[in-house]
């Protein structure tokens, strides 16, 4: 049986701690029925950036505020006004995270954090991963009994401590 093929629709239940360009944005995507992966080949950029974008969680060029507006239609001043300034990252939920599927992300950093940073040091020395110079992408594979999973790539620039 086929799944229904769904798009994400703003939570009403946090939308105030969202800047006023996410209920626009969702709004828009809504009534054209977009999915991310959708709006993403239009704007050259991948589904989880521009799920950030919508949510005030990254950085628009004016090249995506310009296609988002001719896809959206909403109005270029209108875009340009709420999405050229700088993200506040990180504010959008609280923490610990309570969203179920948020909370297992979060729950496997505390359950494996401390393995992939040893592994991590162990690969690369002492050092981050960065989460700026970053890439991401969620993929789905359906394995020979027909189970969906769930594939999430971050990819980070290695930022080795310097000595000082």
């Amino acid at each position: 049986m086929a799944q229904e093929r769904r798009i994400s629709v703003l939570d009403k239940s946090f939308e105030s701690r969202l800047p006023p360009s996410s209920k626009m944005l969702f709004d828009a995507k809504a009534g054209q029925s977009l999915s991310f992966e959708a709006i993403a080949k239009q704007l050259g950029r991948s589904e989880v950036a521009v799920a950030a974008l919508f949510y005030g969680q990254a950085a628009a060029s004016q090249e995506d505020v310009e296609k988002l507006s001719n896809l959206l239609g909403i109005p270029l001043p209108t875009l340009e006004s709420q999405l050229l300034g700088f993200p506040d990252r990180g504010r959008a939920g609280p923490m610990p995270p309570v969203e179920p599927l948020i909370y297992r992300l979060y729950e496997i950093v505390q359950n494996y954090g401390y393995a992939y940073k040893a592994v991590l040091n162990e690969k690369f020395g002492d050092g981050i991963m960065s989460a700026i110079a970053f890439e991401t992408k969620v993929d789905k594979e359906v394995d020979e009994s027909g189970n969906a999973w769930a594939i999430i790539t971050l990819k980070g620039k290695w930022l080795p401590f310097s000595r000082f």
